[in-house]
């Protein structure tokens, strides 16, 4: 079974979803996830570009603490939009 970006983003949507709250990860560790849940089905440009759909989509922003982390929108601050 072939992997493609649409699935490496979801997976990666549900680590960030579980780990809201408690913790903040970065691109590395999405793509290190990935890597080891998928392995030789990716690479790390498959899992950049399925950051970047993440990105894109408004499904996850990057928010910057002392490192740049990716995590889920701050609903509360979208909602007047």
């Amino acid at each position: 079974m072939s992997v493609n970006t649409d699935q490496i983003a979801e997976s990666m949507y549900k680590l960030v979803e579980q780990a809201q709250g408690m913790k903040k990860l970065k691109a590395m560790d999405l793509i290190k996830s990935m890597l080891e849940m998928y392995g030789d089905e990716v690479d790390k440009k498959m899992c950049k570009e399925a950051i970047k759909k993440l990105i894109e989509s408004e499904r996850c922003v990057y928010t910057y603490f002392g490192g740049s982390y990716i995590e889920l929108p701050h609903r509360e601050s979208a909602a007047n939009d």
